[in-house]
């Protein structure tokens, strides 16, 4: 078994989640399929990796897409990573999804989420 099971979503930052979520159902005719207040989460097609967009500052030099990654076992993964010197935020809870972040060494955000 692998530590990782797959790519849960991809996320991208927009400025206002409600125009975006908006403008990629219409111009992209994604579907919305989740409404977390400042995120939404967007069905692409037959794709099992849907489009996550959070609401928050735009910043041009700082635009990031980062993977979130899907686990069952999330304080296990959290404890490897910590184990192995890797930088990790805390886990947080966001409603039914428990996430934390982690860094590559060249600093790339990458997250690790639980969700039933």
């Amino acid at each position: 078994m692998s530590l990782l099971e797959r790519i849960d979503t991809i996320c991208l930052t927009v400025s206002d989640v409600e125009k975006a979520s908006t403008w990629y159902q219409e111009v992209l005719e994604l579907s919305e399929s989740y409404n977390g207040g400042h995120y939404r989460i967007l069905s692409v097609g037959n794709s099992g990796v849907p489009l996550t967009i959070e609401e928050g500052k735009v910043n041009p030099s700082n635009r990031q897409v980062y993977p979130i990654f899907y686990t069952e076992n999330i304080e296990e993964v959290y404890k490897v990573l910590q184990e192995k010197h890797v930088k990790v935020s805390k886990i947080q809870i966001d409603g039914v999804n428990r996430f934390f972040e982690f860094y590559d060494p060249d600093g790339n955000k990458l997250e690790v989420c639980y969700w039933k």
